[in-house]
């Protein structure tokens, strides 16, 4: 299946394609919901021409970042280019695209005057072909030649890597080649040195290893054919015809896969999944068929179905995603399982939130949203029932709601196909976060029973690491400056390379901020970038924070650590400014908070403001500071 079959059927999707609104805001976000429908090429490219012929430029309220997205192909790529548009519709981003001509990607990134050069990218996707990759493979061909061709081939794709973020500092994609080629040997085709199959299989292995040691991503066309199948995403007669290695009915699937890609390095990927129960996690109704009753484990092909989904799920929560429970049921009886069940992979400890009650699922949705302080759009919601799917997905259109097939056997493959956790980097705090959200339960529950927040806060033994940027912590940085929305005074986004330019000027310093407590460790929760501006300013050109730990002063122990860094650059006055979106609107007023002075203010809600660092006093919180104590 190459259609998406993980979103929703609309039966009158047409109809609405065809009254989308004039208004550009309404027209925009109408053909958001459209996006999110099951759509095959056809009404793919039908909602990218309707929705470009009214829209010349992003929306103006748009809450994400337009993308300039350069495909640098080898073989035709013109018709994957609606697919690659609606893919990142379909999550809220704006994405111009641009193509060179047939197979002069090399010429234009080394041209300087191209109109490559002048399209200025902000990512890049290379599209090399299998066929082009293969040129020259002979089966004759013995080991020491086959391998002086792979390291030759992998050292002109290097090359391009290095011509395409040397010229644009932005993130690159490489596709990855499509096994099209037929065996010679056969089952051991692998003892074949020049086989092309062989090669293509050698050189995917190699692109991995390099991107990894390059930092370039990877777009796995060959786990796409893995899944699919070869004929689901190459024709052998449109290659000829016309040389389309990906195939037009195979378009929607290339652009998702893109769009999830575009969407990774806004932060713009799902963080909660949301997990009903019965029927969901086990076969059966809990409260009717009791524990004796319900279905699951080994020995039912049923029972193992359910297995399957619940280590999939224990699998994304080891690697960061948060787990959460909403459940029409009583309490004790929706936690019998998971705590007195033999064959459950699940336990009360995997799962933050745990809600089952009589209550809609849309309002607790938001309790769960609420609780874990996260927005509704960082959920993703399973139910194996259609009218409470279909019920979140109208008065919640912000969530993400697969679509469940039948079968149970199936549930975790549409899951992992939908792409909603799609992730650049794991990182340490990733591997941890579960345990950080448990541990922040139990702070919430010393909060209440503290009685006053000072002594509550006394309590925790709280201790703040303050280090400037390094390269241990890089991919936390990039994660979190890329992530965070909602506490986040500009929402300004950098690249990893942008970063490390950070580390090595002298014009700018970033701080990381780690805290700990008698609970457990937070974590990298806040960063800094600032920025010497004139003879005495520096400008805080990003400020950001986790929200997890909103409440506990960390936000001023950061500014002391701001003046002591101002202070020791020679500056006297700090500068700041909110850039207002509609995901940050809680930090609207938090350098009034912290005693900064308004010196500009527009009518859109942007405001900038100024500190005097030279009689400016420590504030005095219940948190010890240590710097550069630890490598975080």
């Amino acid at each position: 299946m190459t259609d998406l079959n993980w979103l929703p059927e609309v039966t009158d999707w047409r109809h609405r394609l065809h009254q989308l609104p004039a208004e550009t805001n309404e027209r925009w976000h109408e053909a958001v919901r459209l996006a999110n429908a099951r759509m095959n090429f056809v009404l793919t490219n039908a909602l990218d021409q309707s929705l470009r012929q009214f829209l010349t430029s992003p929306p103006p309220d748009l809450s994400t970042q337009p993308v300039r997205l350069a495909v640098l192909g080898s073989s035709t790529i013109d018709h994957l280019l609606p697919s690659i548009r609606v893919g990142g519709l379909r999550r809220n981003i704006w994405v111009d695209t641009y193509t060179c001509e047939y197979g002069q990607y090399n010429q234009e990134l080394r041209d300087a005057s191209s109109t490559l050069h002048m399209f200025q990218p902000t990512a890049i996707l290379i599209a090399l072909d299998s066929h082009l990759i293969t040129a020259g493979l002979s089966a004759a061909m013995d080991d020491k030649s086959a391998d002086r061709a792979l390291q030759n081939a992998l050292f002109r794709i290097r090359e391009t890597w290095a011509y395409a973020r040397g010229a644009f500092h932005c993130p690159v994609v490489q596709q990855t080649f499509l096994p099209v080629h037929m065996n010679i040997l056969g089952n051991n085709e692998y003892r074949l040195p020049g086989s092309r199959a062989n090669f293509v299989a050698r050189i995917n292995a190699a692109l991995r290893e390099a991107a990894n040691t390059d930092g370039i991503d990877i777009l796995p066309l060959d786990d796409l054919a893995t899944r699919h199948g070869v004929g689901a995403l190459h024709d052998p007669a449109l290659w000829h015809r016309s040389k389309q290695e990906v195939s037009l009915k195979a378009a929607p699937l290339y652009g998702d896969l893109v769009g999830r890609w575009l969407a990774a390095l806004q932060g713009r990927t799902a963080k909660c999944l949301v997990l009903d129960l019965d029927n969901t996690l086990w076969g059966g109704v809990i409260g009717d068929d009791g524990m004796e009753g319900i279905e699951l484990g080994q020995g039912s092909p049923l029972g193992e179905a359910y297995i399957a989904i619940q280590e999939y799920a224990r699998e994304l929560s080891r690697r960061g995603v948060i787990l959460a429970v909403c459940s029409k049921n009583e309490m004790a009886t929706a936690l019998e399982p998971f705590e007195r069940h033999p064959d459950m992979i699940l336990r009360t400890h995997d799962i933050a939130c745990f809600v089952a009650n009589w209550h809609d699922k849309a309002s607790n949705l938001r309790a769960i949203a609420d609780e874990l302080n996260i927005g509704l759009d960082s959920l993703v919601f399973v139910d194996d029932n259609r009218f409470e799917r279909d019920l979140v997905r109208r008065i919640m259109p912000m969530v993400s709601v697969p679509e469940l097939p039948d079968d149970p056997a199936d549930y975790t493959s549409t899951l992992s196909q939908a792409g909603y956790f799609e992730n650049l980097r794991i990182t340490k705090e990733d591997r941890q976060r579960s345990g950080q959200y448990r541990d922040n339960r139990i702070r919430t529950e010393l909060a209440a029973a503290a009685g006053d927040i000072s002594s509550y806060l006394q309590s925790l033994e709280m201790r703040l690491i303050v280090s400037p940027f390094d390269d241990v912590g890089l991919p936390r940085i990039v994660q979190l400056v890329n992530k965070s929305n909602q506490f986040n005074l500009t929402s300004r986004r950098y690249s990893p390379d942008g970063i490390r330019e950070i580390v090595t000027s002298p014009d700018v310093f970033g701080l990381q901020f780690r805290l700990l407590d008698r609970i457990g460790d937070n974590g990298v929760i806040s960063i800094i970038i600032c920025r010497l501006s004139g003879c005495e300013d520096v400008a805080i050109d990003v400020w950001l924070m986790s929200c997890r730990v909103l409440g506990r002063e960390v936000e001023h122990c950061v500014l002391n650590a701001i003046v002591e860094e101002v202070r020791r650059h020679g500056r006297s006055r700090i500068i700041g400014e909110y850039i207002p979106t509609s995901r940050n609107v809680i930090v609207k007023d938090h350098y009034k908070r912290l005693g900064f002075t308004k010196i500009g203010e527009e009518p859109d809600g942007w405001t900038k403001w100024c500190l005097d660092a030279t009689s400016f006093e420590a504030i005095q919180t219940t948190i010890s500071v240590d710097r550069n104590s630890v490598n975080v």
